[in-house]
């Protein structure tokens, strides 16, 4: 019954990472349980569509509150039980996106009153949100710069979102960064190189997740 969140930037490799961990977890005969934030069901696939650029336009506040609405759903309809059938659930995303996306990223700091808005203050809130959010038994930061990762981008091919202007990269960078030194005392997380071949980075992956298993 183990939680493994793997976080980073967009083009850091979570993906990647989620689907070569699970098939190694597999092979060593574990039950495996692979999932994504935002999630497969209704309010993750909403927030999917307005980050893809549709019912613009939608605020910051909403933006919070949909994430967090979104975590609390996935939890109890998916999470929750795959750990209870004794499952390692390997998640790409979890609250931690929320933490530098939306907080050190700037975009919480709008929906907050004015002499309130430092990504300190927009962590808080973020962090009340998600209070009640599972704690990950793990969670793997691949670290890459913006401009690595917005170079895998362009590389895939992938359609821009909401998220992904360059400068702003680089504030959810730091953002991580910063969430990293504020709950590395309370939490198991470990941050990674991921700018190194995806082989690579996987194997040292599954080192660290077969140290909590």
């Amino acid at each position: 019954m183990t939680l493994v969140v793997l976080e980073g930037i967009d083009g850091a490799g979570t993906t990647t990472q989620t689907a070569r961990l699970a098939a190694t977890l597999r092979k060593r005969g574990r039950d495996v349980h692979t999932t994504r934030e935002p999630s497969d069901g209704p309010i993750g696939k909403l927030i999917r569509e307005i980050l893809g650029g549709r019912h613009q336009p939608v605020d910051a506040t909403t933006m919070a509150l949909l994430f967090a609405a979104d975590r609390a759903d996935h939890l109890q309809r998916e999470v929750e039980p795959a750990l209870a059938r004794g499952a390692v659930v390997i998640s790409d995303r979890w609250y931690h996106s929320s933490l530098a996306y939306q907080g050190a990223g700037g975009e919480a700091r709008e929906a907050l009153p004015r002499e309130g808005r430092s990504p300190i203050a927009a962590r808080e809130w973020i962090r009340v949100l998600n209070a009640r959010a599972r704690r990950p038994d793990l969670t793997i930061l691949l670290e890459v710069p913006a401009e690595v990762g917005a170079e895998r981008r362009a590389a895939a091919a992938r359609p821009e979102e909401l998220y992904d202007r360059l400068e702003l990269q680089r504030r959810i960078a730091a953002g991580y960064r910063e969430v990293v030194a504020e709950l590395g005392a309370t939490e198991k997380i470990v941050v990674l190189d991921g700018t190194r071949d995806a082989g690579a980075v996987a194997e040292e992956v599954a080192r660290v997740v077969e140290g909590v298993l």
